[in-house]
């Protein structure tokens, strides 16, 4: 009899161990996988594709195999100790230690070993065992894992074990470890993640970086703004610019003029698409997700308060995935060029302290901090490409310093450099 109970608990341990295995290798082996495989013409590839096809029934199957096989196989252990030793606590002693070690070795550290170091041939060993188990056991698995749900806190009933986004996040970087994909690709899926807590405040193009357009102006006026900003898409202000009254875009302008010429003396308003307005704290997700489905690619973005906070097109939501787009022509640009007789080509990012020591002056503003705010202040609104302006000095020689902003880089088209001369009392150049 005890020979008998010890031969049945190693056989339900070597099944418990082909079932861990199984679970390993499947865990591992995804849907791409399996489609490989059966363009190769591997064998077996067909049942490989049956179980990656829906891999939560058969890991199911595979869990239900494993633990009952180990929850037998320390019940015949425990039986066998108890005939053996005189003294309870002595068999039970001995019962866990050896359940512990043979369960920890033989099933927990080993076969999951192999299984993810063979992914491929395990999967497809045990897809010819799982899926006639499958069949044979019906809906029990599954049964067992709702049940077992609905004691788990949480939203309720789900098809399998639980996995967190922190797991998930987990098996990315190891699959970057293990170079089963680039580092890059790794910091995208993340980004995908993280864009399910974004707001759409976070990626919008804020008010003060707009380019608008009144709807008392001409479509030749908007022509000319779209072709000196660079922007395809700018937004018609009505009474101000919290009066967002719609969007007018660069091609339906160009459609216009090029019917007829004299479309160009029209209103912009005539030419201009309804707005879609969205509040900022709207998901960047699922706004993203929105504009597919309503093919649109623009939105007002509006606060709590009902202003107009910006503006948010497609494709800032894809850089928060896919990173800074950029093209050929953008390139790193030092922080001053001198050009010489006192002229410089400085970014728009430049500290107005770091301009002001060019010339051997003091500029300080409580307003601004860059050379772009200082051209955006003089100015009274955002520069485009050739707007000027001249920023009082006080220095004996220089009446001003001559701002002028050059043409926009970037997806979004911002003034990324502006030329500065310096313009003496009388009017010229020193």
């Amino acid at each position: 009899m005890t020979g008998r109970l010890i031969t049945a608990a190693v056989l339900l341990l070597v099944v418990a161990w082909l079932a861990a295995c199984a679970e390993a290798g499947l865990a591992r082996t995804t849907r791409f996988r399996a489609e490989e495989a059966v363009r190769s013409g591997r064998r077996g590839s067909a049942k490989l594709m049956a179980v990656a096809a829906d891999p939560t029934r058969y890991l199911n199957v595979a869990l239900l195999v494993r633990i009952a096989c180990e929850m037998a196989a320390g019940v015949f252990v425990t039986y066998v100790c108890l005939r053996e030793f005189d003294a309870t606590w002595k068999a039970l002693t001995v019962a866990v230690v050896v359940m512990v070690l043979v369960s920890y070795v033989a099933v927990g550290v080993s076969p999951r070993t192999i299984g993810r170091q063979h992914p491929l041939n395990t999967a497809t060993a045990a897809a010819y065992v799982l899926l006639p188990l499958a069949r044979v056991m019906g809906p029990i698995p599954q049964l067992l894992i709702l049940l077992g749900n609905a004691f788990t806190p949480g939203k309720g009933f789900r098809r399998g074990p639980f996995a967190s986004e922190a797991e998930l996040r987990a098996m990315v970087d190891l699959a970057e470890k293990e170079s089963l994909i680039e580092d890059e690709e790794r910091r995208m899926v993340h980004s995908v993640f993280e864009l399910g807590d974004t707001l759409v405040r976070e990626v919008m193009v804020p008010r003060t970086d707009l380019i608008v357009i009144e709807r008392g102006k001409t479509i030749r006026q908007a022509l000319t703004l779209a072709l000196r900003s660079g922007f395809s898409r700018i937004p018609v202000t009505g009474e101000n610019e919290d009066d967002i009254v719609g969007v007018v875009y660069l091609k339906d302008l160009v459609r216009r003029t090029h019917i007829s010429r004299d479309a160009e003396s029209e209103l912009v308003s005539t030419a201009m698409r309804p707005a879609v307005f969205v509040p900022d704290t709207k998901n960047a997700g699922d706004l993203l997700r929105e504009m597919q489905q309503q093919r649109n690619h623009c939105a007002v973005v509006i606060d709590e308060y009902g202003g107009t906070a910006g503006i948010v097109t497609i494709e800032d939501i894809l850089e928060e995935i896919v990173g800074e787009i950029t093209d050929e022509y953008d390139r790193e640009l030092p922080p001053v060029e001198e050009l010489g007789d006192g002229h410089y080509r400085v970014t728009a990012r430049l500290d107005i302290g770091d301009l002001g020591e060019l010339y051997g002056l003091e500029l300080d503003d409580e307003d601004v901090e860059t050379v772009g705010g200082l051209l955006a202040k003089s100015l009274g609104r955002v520069p485009i490409a050739g707007a000027v302006a001249e920023v009082p000095v006080e220095d004996k020689g220089l009446a001003a310093l001559r701002l002028t902003a050059e043409a926009p880089a970037g997806r979004r088209n911002r003034i990324v450099t502006v030329l500065v001369e310096p313009v003496a009392s009388g009017g010229g150049a020193p």
